[in-house]
């Protein structure tokens, strides 16, 4: 079938979920049409986390902080189930779920004073499941920068020519972001010059590629040098000001992603590819699609990560509740376009479908991260041919570089390393939020000790594999922990929506939907885990399963008193 008929369905489908379903939301879920109340921005402005922010530079740093790797590794692995199945699970789980997700995620935080789905489950359900909330983040997070970290690192070696274009990137962010705030200045004149700067260091990049030389190598690997430094990157990114780095370079970064999403879609267009993958592919797996494509493609349908960011970051810096619809609905939906793009990348991306199926037909799940980026880079760079971007050269090594998969690599490193760091400075939010509630100072207030233990925690992780690749020992429960806490951050959504008295059923039936699935994939997990003598997963996994079903029984608990109430 024709790949750009079905990129051009999809994008039409998403395009009515945002301009009906998002204003129907609006008007009479979260009301937030006509809200002219003051945000934890305007009422906490400090200068640092707190930070009113102009509409489209904040969903800059929303769309740029969701729209990481995850989006393109989901879909770049669901691909063996059929490409079917994966582009409908994106439209209508984002649609229906992820954008309804983000966007309460953020309208609760934000009238909570900007505290994260964690804290506010004290005052919605109570203590215990406070904990529970931030011990299931806390795991997720820690996953996150260790797994992001790795595959930062891999690109980096694996397209060398990405290097210089995205240390650019973080230098003229943070002159943009002192010009902008010192002088009271817009940021997107300077920030589109930046992005054509960019685009001509993307050039430099790839006429001279950058490999680190071997007396830097640690542990006799360039890729743990690479992770060393980035999570070094993500501790002085945490703790800056965010209109120092974090708005100026997500903004970029989201102009980035605009023209790169314009740019494949307009290489699909012009050259109307046929679907190599095959449709369905539903049985001959070793894993089963229900529930698993469920929880493969999370970033893209729905995901408990963009929960933390909208109520870590994104609530922080909302300077008009009116915004909120915008950036938390119409942020999941552009990350929405990049799933589907991703989709078709390696659906159709290849020279045939013998070449499909040579690439897919053997893969283990936690092993295939790189080749199913690479797949990615490689299929979007064939499209980016289409339409002029065609120069080659062999390297010193030998081995043939394009032009356009250096362009593809810098967009996905871009928005990778944004997610790292705004996951770290989340998790300084979260080990701050633990150290209020049980007492410890230091750990509540000083966010120095907060992100060096944040980096520190996932550190240990990493070097727990000789080649930095220790949080893939972690990743097989990414899946089903980022679709736990998504269904949790949907049950608080639910709760609060009722205790207000509104219609709660648009959040609680997705609820219902990912919650179930989260439960039949853990327990599958566990059985695979046994099988394999993986005990560490297999506790990890009993951990977060109690946790959930912990919550959701505080919850009905709940609602079950408020009923009592309400009928004394």
């Amino acid at each position: 079938m024709n790949a750009a008929v079905i990129a051009l369905i999809c994008l039409l489908l998403l395009f009515i979920g945002y301009r009906f379903y998002s204003k129907f939301l609006s008007s009479y879920i979260f009301r937030t049409s006509d809200s002219d109340e003051t945000t934890p921005a305007v009422e906490f402005n400090d200068g640092v986390d707190y930070v009113p922010t102009k509409k489209h530079v904040l969903f800059g740093h929303h769309f740029s902080s969701i729209a990481g790797a995850a989006p393109i590794l989901g879909p770049a692995i669901a691909i063996i189930w059929g490409w079917v199945p994966a582009l409908v699970w994106v439209v209508i789980g984002s649609i229906f779920m992820g954008a309804v997700h983000d966007y309460g995620a953020l309208v609760i935080s934000a009238r909570n004073k900007g505290k994260s789905i964690g804290q506010i489950t004290e005052s919605i359900i109570g203590k215990r499941s406070k904990m529970l909330f931030l011990t299931v983040i806390f795991l997720l997070v820690f996953i996150v920068i260790a797994v992001f970290a790795y595959i930062i690192a891999t690109l980096f070696v694996n397209y060398p020519s990405t290097v210089i274009p995205i240390n650019f990137q973080i230098i003229i962010a943070i002159f943009i972001g002192w010009w902008a705030y010192k002088k009271k200045k817009s940021l997107l004149l300077p920030s589109l010059a930046a992005l054509l700067l960019l685009y001509y260091m993307i050039y430099v990049g790839f006429q001279y590629p950058v490999h680190l030389p071997e007396y830097m190598w640690v542990n006799g690997s360039e890729v743990m040098t690479w992770i060393l430094f980035l999570l070094v990157y993500g501790f002085v990114a945490s703790i800056l000001p965010v209109w120092t780095l974090l708005q100026p370079r997500d903004y970029i970064n989201s102009h980035q992603l605009i023209v790169g999403l314009i740019a494949i879609y307009l290489g699909i267009i012009v050259a109307q590819p046929i679907m190599d993958a095959p449709a369905f592919k539903l049985s001959g797996n070793p894993i089963p699609w229900f529930p698993f494509l469920f929880i493969t493609i999370a970033c893209g349908a729905i995901s408990g990560f963009h929960g933390l960011v909208s109520s870590g970051t994104t609530a922080k810096q909302l300077a008009n509740m009116k915004d909120s619809r915008f950036i938390g609905y119409g942020g999941m939906i552009g990350e929405a376009t990049l799933a589907i793009a991703a989709t078709i990348a390696v659906a159709a991306g290849f020279e045939n479908s013998a070449a499909w199926h040579n690439h897919y037909d053997n893969f283990e799940l936690a092993k295939g991260l790189g080749p199913k980026l690479s797949a990615f880079v490689n299929g979007t760079a064939g499209f980016l041919s289409e339409i002029g971007i065609t120069q080659t050269m062999i390297d010193a090594q030998g081995n043939s570089r394009s032009l356009a998969a250096a362009f593809i690599g810098v967009m996905v490193i871009s928005f990778a390393a944004t997610s790292l760091d705004t996951a770290v400075r989340i998790q300084r939010y979260i080990i701050g939020e633990i150290g209020e509630a049980i007492r410890v100072r230091p750990l509540a207030e000083n966010r120095y000790l907060q992100s060096a233990a944040a980096v520190l925690f996932s550190l240990v992780l990493v070097l727990s594999d000789g080649t930095g690749a220790g949080g893939l020992k972690l990743w097989p429960l990414f899946g089903a922990t980022n679709q736990l806490l998504g269904s949790l951050t949907l049950l608080v959504i639910s709760l609060w929506l009722y205790q207000h008295g509104r219609q709660y059923w648009y959040t609680l039936a997705p609820m219902l939907f990912i919650t179930a699935i989260t439960f039949i994939a853990t327990y599958f997990n566990l059985l695979m885990y046994l099988d394999g003598e993986n005990y560490l997963l297999v506790t990890i996994a009993l951990v977060i399963g109690v946790s959930q079903l912990w919550i959701i029984f505080e919850g009905i608990k709940t609602i079950r008193e408020q009923r009592i109430q309400i009928k004394e």
